[in-house]
């Protein structure tokens, strides 16, 4: 371990929601391994950290492979020595209506979302377990909350991940490791600024606060649940969305 700094794993980091997830631990003075299917994209995330004044480490990964997820703790504790916070951000979606979604699309996204979180928290903890100190913090969504026509898939994963951070946290409280999720609602990424004007303006209306979140909206959450602020914070579900879900 080169310094005593904290260690933060956030899983999908290499761009949107996980990589501002990234940028706002790095800014706060910690080490951070960006993970993601993506490599290229992942290395170049990791590069443009390192110049916050932090160790960062690349690794791809597929969150949903039990060998990954091994590997990915792993060679961060390798490196660093320990894992302090584990962020689940790795997601997907495959939208369509029930009766038409296939069950390869279903699989996919249960792997991903809700397996993959299952996955690395399980080995984190481990880890984090020999440290008597651990922060696991979930990406879940509204629509685990809501239901969303159009993704079954993705509502049930989500709200899997919201009964697996309440079990967790209840499994790993004594060894002082908490665990808590974040359900963003409508946030603002590239890949939701190419939706129709109609179809944002369909969202909107429904925000009392009439303006979709940031991905900075997330990340600073995230640092709260990650604080010695929110020590005695375990087990819940912290809606991010604007007053969508109330």
């Amino acid at each position: 371990m080169s310094d005593d700094k904290r260690v933060a794993i956030v899983t999908g980091s290499a761009r949107g929601i996980g990589k501002a997830i990234a940028w706002g631990l790095a800014e706060s003075g910690v080490n951070v391994v960006i993970t993601d299917i993506i490599e290229d994209a992942a290395n170049a995330t990791a590069k443009e950290l390192s110049g916050l004044g932090v160790e960062t480490l690349a690794i791809k990964a597929d969150v949903s492979k039990a060998a990954d997820a091994e590997m990915l703790i792993k060679t961060t504790v390798g490196k660093f020595g320990k894992v302090d916070y584990l962020v689940n951000n790795a997601g997907i979606t495959r939208d369509n209506l029930s009766i038409r979604m296939s069950e390869t699309d279903w699989d996919l996204v249960l792997n991903i979302n809700l397996k993959g979180t299952f996955l690395c928290s399980q080995q984190a903890a481990k880890a984090m377990m020999k440290k008597k100190f651990g922060r696991i913090v979930n990406i879940a969504s509204v629509s685990g909350i809501l239901g969303t026509a159009g993704q079954a898939n993705y509502a049930s994963s989500k709200a899997g991940v919201m009964a697996l951070t309440k079990t967790m946290a209840r499994e790993l409280g004594a060894r002082n490791i908490t665990v808590n999720a974040i359900a963003p609602g409508f946030i603002i990424t590239e890949m939701t600024d190419q939706l129709p004007d109609s179809v944002k303006e369909d969202y909107l209306k429904d925000i009392p606060l009439k303006r979709g979140g940031t991905p900075e909206d997330i990340a600073n959450v995230v640092k709260f649940l990650i604080s010695p602020a929110a020590d005695y914070i375990t087990g819940v579900t912290i809606n991010v969305s604007g007053g969508l879900v109330l």
